[in-house]
Order: structure tokens, then C-alpha cells, then sequence
């Protein structure tokens, strides 16, 4: 199996080199191969994020996105998802699932948690306003609890291009709620993101939706088709689409790729 170790963080991306004995430690000749004429120069991060295969885990880019908005130092662990927890997953993390934040020697899983400890660190990932930042929050809980339907019917693909199934009344009602949710948001900061011009936590917790209204193309209002237009502009998530272009083919699972 191939697993993935990047590292992460207010200064971008750099490639990582796994010792072959260890998964962590980088010899030092991997190290001067990543950091060339800076090494000896901030080579230590502040701890790690584990994700999953980012063609389909869209916890993991709930998660990552937070992070990466908080600026955190870290290395990112890619590990590839399956049917169900894989082994790999299980050992890397203590609830078996992604996305997992190590962080100074404190540890977070969950997307939502993650967003939290996230905001404590970068206050303005949730709006400053209390009743903003109120609805806010109500609205990523529901989105993180929620759309049970949706999440099965439309699994996150990035790259499909065959059509859903029709979707059923329960799917189509799980649609016109957050449709409901995005026209809300909207129409009371005045975009482009859900909570005024910062793209934060609340979208976070929705861009996975917007991965899969593009892949599946429901029926959308204007507003919410305007929204998934500016969340799939911001930089972050062009990142994240090529960094899923890049992915092994051997990571694709045929349950995910085709039509149902």
C-alpha cells in the first residue's frame, strides 16, 4: 500500500521522503533532498493531519481545509480510503476514521472538532458578529450531522463523470435544504461565501456538497449555483483537485466510478 506524507503549512507544501523502517522520521540526506539549501531551517513541524484518498474522503477535505485556513504547521499523511476503515487508517488514527489532527502534542478527530480547535487558534474562521457566528455554527452542525441521503445517493467523486440515479424525494429534500441554508446565509452577509467575503469554517463544512452539486448537477437556485461557483474558485480548493489529479490510480474504487 502507498502512503502519501507531505508536509504542510503557512509556508506551502513540501514533499517528504518516509524512512523505510518508519513512517515519521526522515534520514538526514531525505531531509537535505526536501529542504536543499534551507536545511537546518524550520524541518520541524508541529505535528500531522491524516486524510484519506482526496478524489473521494470528504471529511478529509473538511478537515484539511480548516487546517490549512489556521495556517498549521504540519505534515499531511494521505492514506488511501476503502469500503469501510482499513487497516492502515486504524493504526494511524484513534477513531479509525479521517480526517486526524495532531497538533502540539494535543490530537482532534472529527471535521467538526477539528474546525474548533482550528477557529481557537484563527478566531476568524467563524464570523465575529455572536449571532453570525451562532448561525454559523448551527448550520455547520447540521451539515455534520445531517444529509444522510444526499452523502449515500451522491457519494463525493471529483473526477466522475457518469450521471446519478434520479434522485429520490428524500435526496431531492436533503438538496432544497441546503439550498435553503446557502440562500439564507447569502442573502443575509452578501457572499460570495456563506458568512460575508472570508471564505471560513461554515464553508468549509459545506465545499464538500459543492464538490458533489458539480460532479451530479441537481436542480439549484441562482444563488446557490452562484455559491458553488465562488467556493470552487477559491485557491484551496484548485489545490485540493489537483492534488486528487495526482493520486494513484490505484487508489480509484470501481463503487465510486461507476454509474449506479
Amino acid at each position: 500500500m502507498h502512503v502519501s506524507l507531505e508536509r504542510r503549512g503557512a509556508r506551502g507544501k513540501r514533499p517528504m521522503r518516509p524512512a523505510a523502517h518508519n513512517p515519521w522520521p526522515l534520514s538526514a540526506r531525505a531531509r537535505f533532498w526536501q529542504h536543499g539549501a534551507n536545511y537546518g531551517r524550520h524541518t520541524m513541524s508541529e505535528g500531522r493531519l491524516v486524510i484519506g484518498t482526496r478524489r473521494y474522503s470528504s471529511w478529509s477535505l473538511r478537515g484539511w481545509l480548516s487546517v490549512r485556513l489556521a495556517a498549521l504547521d504540519v505534515e499531511e499523511m494521505v492514506i488511501p480510503v476503502a469500503d469501510g476503515p482499513t487497516p492502515a487508517i486504524k493504526a494511524a488514527t484513534p477513531s479509525g476514521t479521517v480526517p486526524y489532527l495532531e497538533h502540539r502534542g494535543i490530537r482532534i478527530w472529527e471535521s467538526l472538532a477539528i474546525a474548533e480547535y482550528c477557529a481557537e487558534i484563527s478566531p476568524a474562521l467563524w464570523p465575529s458578529d455572536p449571532t453570525a457566528r451562532a448561525h454559523a455554527r448551527s448550520v455547520a452542525a447540521e451539515m455534520h450531522a445531517g444529509f444522510r441521503e444526499l452523502r449515500t445517493v451522491m457519494p463525493m467523486n471529483l473526477f466522475r463523470t457518469a450521471p446519478a440515479a434520479p434522485p429520490s424525494s428524500d435526496v431531492l429534500a436533503d438538496v432544497a435544504r441546503i439550498d435553503a441554508i446557502w440562500r439564507e446565509a447569502l442573502a443575509v452577509s452578501g457572499g460570495p461565501f456563506l458568512f460575508g467575503a472570508t471564505f471560513g469554517n461554515a464553508d468549509a463544512m459545506y465545499a464538500p456538497v459543492v464538490c458533489r452539486f458539480l460532479t451530479y448537477r441537481p436542480d439549484l437556485s441562482v444563488p446557490a449555483r452562484a455559491y458553488c461557483a465562488a467556493v470552487r474558485a477559491h485557491p484551496l480548493l484548485g489545490e485540493w483537485y489537483d492534488l486528487a489529479a495526482k493520486e494513484p490510480q490505484a487508489w480509484r474504487l470501481a463503487k465510486y466510478e461507476a454509474p449506479k
